[in-house]
């Protein structure tokens, strides 16, 4: 196998570090040389840097994240502005108006804020049934108001930094609305996406905002101005989450989504107002691959990313997978059929029992009393050993802990969206924050509080990430079935890695992608602690996977010998397009030196930068 390309350094000069919010003066923000960066497959390099660092998903939002980490703000400080940015640029991905799952170390200590929509209210299991009573088409959800629960990010965010922030949080604002009032360049991904839906343009808001008197969407390099984001976002530097949560936007928001034409939702006032984030205990676990010995944290249920990382790396443990190397891909490294077989394998199994168990922890309890009957080494080795030689196709669930569920397993259904974020800062403190709006722009329903001014922000279709059918065949509850009040199941996967002696953190990083960023956040934590790779080699390998059906590859990145390889085991084998968007930050030596290395999907439009 060839040597891996060489890591280049992107090292910038240090600034001194000022002073907590209370003393700290008005951020200096200044807009950068917007980039045009392209969707498809762009070569990275991979980065470093020694006090700080941040990775996002679009170039302006890493920026913002770098200009208040350079001020002396905190790694939650910069998660804040990066948002705001994200809701402008990559609308399609995430925004104030959805939910995100964020993890927090200070030193080794993990915390877990849950930011994830609810159900409004008056939803009920049969929301997503029709008049026949059999699921919707998963588009005729998603597209309206049926599909939209109570955002939650913005609160989430007012909360960790009530706890963890260092500048004032109006200042963290000021990136955003910027660029809002001034405009940003359209970019190709952006682009492309907005010329591939079909439904965003069915919105009057969207399709004055995103498209030309041509219904055409606005070219690559075209300055976009957002006044009413702007505007918005104004109020919520001023009063906080209450400025979305209560009043003109709240109203705006509800009347988006009760008086949509087609197909209305049941949010009211009372479920925004009375949304409340969550801190829960962050799920974390042991790895080891000699000589070394790691603590891997993740988020618990209602995400089902950490349980089914956990369980996949678990599984391979009691397998022959770590003595498998890496081969010869059509573009550099690539796992090899053997390798691949075991990994499918384990993820059929990690996602049977995700259908049957996962689901809010307020109203599903975990088997045998806790999550981690899950993750316990026993089950693991069990589990493994319904691995054989030929695929088995579709796993069943097993039986963890004493207790067996009185739940039905959810029907596969699709996934889709979101964006990630990893940051470390000069204090010690780190951020993975996972952020989503669901499928591609959403629910499409762009909100505004004034008609004549252009722009907005859209709205999440996250209530399509509970299971459409309540129940069984048989009339069994899907423990991810809609519940008013509860929070759907999701994949997001953000990860904090630690050495476990020592308590060092070691890596940050995670992915968009519906469920697949389960594997891909898989992926790219067995390229570095197993494989020993740098985060952008480990980004950059081809994507795999399986959602307990067929095993997935990433097109055109794995030999036909590879592929046959699987085949002749019995998988069925499908070669499609795996867009992941992942963001790692590692500790590592460059020169004997100990720095931040980071790395960016090359499928997507993120940059990492820090000094």
């Amino acid at each position: 196998m060839p040597k891996p390309p060489a890591l280049r350094l992107v090292l910038i000069a240090a600034a001194a570090v000022l002073a907590a919010c209370s003393s700290a003066p008005p951020l200096a923000y200044t807009v950068p040389d917007q980039p045009e960066g392209s969707s498809g497959y762009t070569d990275k390099p991979g980065w470093a840097a020694e006090k700080f660092a941040v990775a996002a998903a679009n170039p302006l939002a890493t920026d913002a994240g770098y200009q208040v980490l350079k001020a002396g703000g905190s790694a939650i400080d910069a998660a804040i502005a990066v948002q705001m940015v994200l809701t402008l640029v990559e609308p399609q991905s995430s925004g104030i108006g959805g939910g995100a799952f964020l993890l927090h170390a200070a030193g080794a200590r993990v915390e877990a804020y849950d930011g994830r929509e609810t159900a409004p209210a008056a939803a009920t299991d049969k929301l997503f049934l029709g008049v026949d009573g059999k699921p919707l088409p998963f588009n005729d959800a998603v597209v309206g108001g049926r599909s939209v629960g109570v955002p939650g990010t913005v609160r989430m965010l007012e909360l960790a930094h009530k706890e963890h922030g260092k500048l004032a949080w109006a200042q963290l604002f000021q990136p955003a609305i910027q660029l809002a009032e001034g405009g940003f360049k359209v970019s190709a991904r952006l682009n492309a996406l907005l010329a591939n839906d079909k439904f965003l343009a069915q919105d009057p808001v969207a399709a004055a905002y995103f498209y030309d008197a041509a219904g055409k969407p606005w070219p690559v390099g075209h300055v976009l101005k957002n006044p009413e984001l702007a505007a918005v976002l104004r109020a919520i530097a001023r009063q906080g989450s209450k400025a979305l949560h209560e009043g003109d936007v709240a109203q705006a928001i509800v009347a988006k989504v009760r008086k949509h034409p087609t197909n209305p939702g049941p949010l009211s006032l009372a479920d925004l107002a009375g949304y409340q984030p969550k801190k829960r205990e962050a799920l974390c676990t042991s790895y080891q691959v000699a000589p070394h010995d790691y603590r891997v944290c993740g988020f618990p249920p209602p995400s089902s990313g950490a349980i089914a990382i956990g369980q996949i790396l678990g599984i391979l443990r009691n397998t022959d997978a770590a003595a498998l190397p890496l081969q010869e891909g059509l573009r550099g490294p690539a796992p090899g059929a053997d390798w691949l077989h075991l990994y499918t394998e384990a993820a059929r199994l990690a996602f049977a029992d995700r259908a049957q168990y996962v689901a809010d922890p307020d109203f599903v309890q975990p088997p045998g009393g806790s999550w981690m009957s899950l993750l316990e080494p026993g089950y693991l080795a069990q589990r493994a050993k319904r691995i054989g030689t030929q695929s088995m196709k579709v796993a069943q669930p097993g039986t963890p802990g004493s207790v067996r569920t009185s739940h039905a397993p959810m029907p596969d259904q699709p996934e889709y969206g979101t964006s990630h974020i990893s940051i470390v800062d000069a204090f010690g403190n780190a951020v993975a924050m996972t952020t989503t709006i669901e499928d591609q722009f959403g629910s499409r329903q762009m909100v505004t509080t004034n008609a004549a001014r252009p722009g907005g922000f859209l709205l999440n279709n996250e209530l399509t990430d509970f299971s459409f059918a309540p129940t069984d065949a048989q009339g069994q509850p899907i423990a991810n079935r809609v519940q008013p009040g509860k929070r759907p199941r999701s994949s997001m996967a953000p990860t904090l890695v630690f050495d476990k002696a020592s308590g060092e953190l070691l890596m940050s990083g995670g992915s968009p992608g519906g469920a697949a960023i389960i594997h891909y956040t898989a992926k790219t934590l067995y390229g570095v602690l197993n494989w020993g790779l740098m985060p952008q080699q480990a980004i950059n390998l081809p994507n795999f996977g399986s959602f307990n059906g067929p095993s997935l590859l990433e097109e055109n990145r794995f030999p036909p010998a590879t592929v046959e390889a699987l085949r002749a085991r019995g998988a069925e084998v499908r070669e499609m397009n795996m867009t992941s968007g992942l963001q790692a930050i590692t500790r590592g030596q460059v020169h004997g030196k100990k720095m931040w290395l980071g790395g960016a999907d090359p499928r997507r439009e993120g940059v990492m930068m820090g000094d």
